[in-house]
C-alpha cells in the first residue's frame, strides 16, 4: 500500500497561457506523480468550479494550509482520498477548496502509485483489464465558435474519426494526413488564408459552417477516403453557446440568422444525414433532454453526444438514461471535480450501455493520462485535437500504452 508522504504544489500556465494549478505527489518518499489542472473554454454552467472566488493563487493559498491532511492516505485508493476532499468541501461544485485542486490532486496521486505499484496508469484504475482496446481518436480539424475567434464558423468543431483504421498508430496517423490535406482544402477557397489555428490546433478559418464541413469531406476525398464509410466526420455544436435563454433562439450570429428548438433539431438532423455524421456533441441546449432524446432516436447510427447535458455528472447522466436523450457522453475529469467523481460516471454510462468520449479541454497541459483513462473506462473515442505539444502528448501515450501488453484492437463501434 503505497503512503502519500509530501505534497507540492506549484502555480503554472495552460496552452492558453492562464495560470492553472499543478500538483505533485509522493508516496514512500520515493515516488512522484504529477498532474496539472486543465480549463474549458466552453463551460457548462453545472461544471466543478476551477478556483475558489475564480483566483488561482488564493485557491492555492488555502490548499497550503490543508495539504497535510492527506499525508499518510494510501495513494491508490481513490475513494478514500475523495472522501477527504469531500470532508473539507462539501458543496455541490468545489466552491471551496477549488475544482482543479481536486482534479490534479487525484490525478496525482494515482500517478504515484502507478510508480509505486510499478503498473500502468490504467492498470491502478481498472485492475481488471487484462487486454488493451484502444479509443479511436476523434480529431479536431477545423473549428469555430468559442475555440477559435471572430469570422470561424458558430459551431465550434469539425471533427474526423477514422474507423477504418486497424491500429492506433494507423489512426493517428490518418487524422494528421487529413489535417494537412485540410489546409490545402482552405487554399483553394481562401488564398488569403493565414494558416491560424483555434485553440485546440483545428483550422481557423473566415468561412460558415457548411462551407467548413464541405471542406472537411473534400479533405477525405483527397486523401482517398470514403467519408460514409472510413473516415467519418461529427460535429460539436456546443449549442449551449448559440442558445439565448430570454429569446429561446439559437443565434448565429456568424451567419446572422436564429434558429428555435424545433428549427435547430432539424438542422442537427440534416447535417447528420447529409454528411453520414458518426458523431453529434450538444446539438441542443445543457438543458433539452427531451428534443435530444428525439435526435437520439431519430439517430441511431450516430452517437449523439451530451457535455454541456451531462457535465461528467452521474445525476445527470440518470436522467440522460431515463429519458434516452443521448447514445454517447463526454467524460472531462476536471467538470466532474474529482477522478473518483469521473470513474463514477464512467460506471453510471457503461452500465445504461452510453459511449464514453474521454475528452481533453481546450486550456490544457503536455499531461497524458486521459490516454489512460479512455483505456480505464472502456472509452469509444478519445478527442484529444489532432496537432499542437499538448495534444500530441495524449496521442503518442497511445502509443506507448499499445506496448503493455495483449492488444484487442480498436473499439467497437455499434450500430454507427
Amino acid at each position: 500500500m503505497p503512503k502519500i508522504t509530501s505534497i507540492k504544489e506549484r502555480l503554472v500556465f495552460n496552452s492558453r497561457g492562464d495560470r492553472t494549478i499543478e500538483i505533485d505527489v509522493t508516496s514512500d518518499n520515493r515516488y512522484t506523480g504529477r498532474a496539472c489542472a486543465p480549463s474549458g473554454a466552453s463551460v457548462g454552467m453545472y461544471e466543478a468550479q476551477s478556483f475558489v472566488d475564480n483566483d488561482p493563487a488564493k485557491t492555492i493559498s488555502n490548499f497550503r494550509n490543508i495539504s497535510n491532511k492527506f499525508i499518510g492516505l494510501d495513494s491508490s485508493n481513490l475513494k478514500s482520498i475523495h472522501d477527504k476532499i469531500r470532508e473539507i468541501d462539501s458543496s455541490d461544485n468545489y466552491s471551496n477548496i477549488g475544482g482543479s485542486i481536486a482534479y490534479a490532486l487525484t490525478i496525482a496521486s494515482i500517478d504515484s502509485a502507478s510508480k509505486s505499484l510499478s503498473v500502468p496508469f490504467y492498470k491502478v484504475l481498472n485492475p481488471n483489464i487484462n487486454s488493451l482496446v484502444f479509443p479511436y481518436p476523434l480529431g479536431n480539424v477545423l473549428g469555430g465558435g468559442a475555440h477559435a475567434g471572430p469570422g470561424t464558423p458558430d459551431l465550434q468543431e469539425f471533427l474526423i474519426c477514422p474507423v477504418v483504421s486497424q491500429n492506433i498508430s494507423e489512426a493517428i496517423g490518418f487524422n494528421s494526413r487529413i489535417h494537412k490535406e485540410l489546409k490545402k482544402s482552405i487554399e483553394k477557397v481562401d488564398p488569403k488564408f493565414t494558416y491560424g489555428k483555434g485553440d485546440e490546433g483545428g483550422w481557423a478559418p473566415n468561412i460558415v459552417n457548411n462551407k467548413a464541413i464541405e471542406l472537411v469531406e473534400s479533405a477525405i476525398i483527397e486523401c482517398g477516403f470514403d467519408p460514409k464509410r472510413e473516415i467519418r466526420m461529427g460535429i460539436d455544436f456546443a449549442s449551449s453557446s448559440l442558445w439565448n435563454p430570454q429569446k429561446k433562439l439559437y443565434e448565429y450570429s456568424r451567419e446572422g440568422i436564429t434558429r428555435n428548438s424545433e428549427e435547430q433539431l432539424e438542422y442537427a438532423c440534416e447535417l447528420i444525414e447529409n454528411y453520414h455524421l458518426i458523431y453529434a456533441e450538444d446539438p441542443l441546449h445543457e438543458e433539452d433532454f427531451e428534443n435530444m432524446a428525439i435526435l437520439t432516436k431519430e439517430n441511431p447510427s450516430c452517437i449523439v453526444t451530451g457535455d454541456d447535458l451531462l457535465v461528467t455528472n452521474k445525476k445527470r447522466v440518470k436522467i440522460a438514461a431515463d429519458k434516452k436523450s443521448c447514445s454517447g457522453a463526454i467524460l472531462k475529469v476536471n467538470q466532474a471535480g474529482t477522478l473518483y467523481d469521473a470513474m463514477e460516471f464512467a460506471g453510471e454510462c457503461n452500465s445504461n450501455n452510453i459511449k464514453i468520449i474521454t475528452s481533453h479541454r481546450s486550456g490544457e497541459s503536455v499531461d497524458n493520462h486521459i490516454s489512460h483513462i479512455a483505456i480505464a473506462t472502456n472509452s469509444v473515442m478519445i478527442k484529444t485535437g489532432v496537432v499542437g505539444g499538448e495534444r500530441i502528448s495524449k496521442l503518442n501515450e497511445l502509443l506507448r500504452i499499445s506496448e503493455y501488453g495483449l492488444i484487442e484492437g480498436m473499439a467497437k463501434l455499434s450500430n454507427v
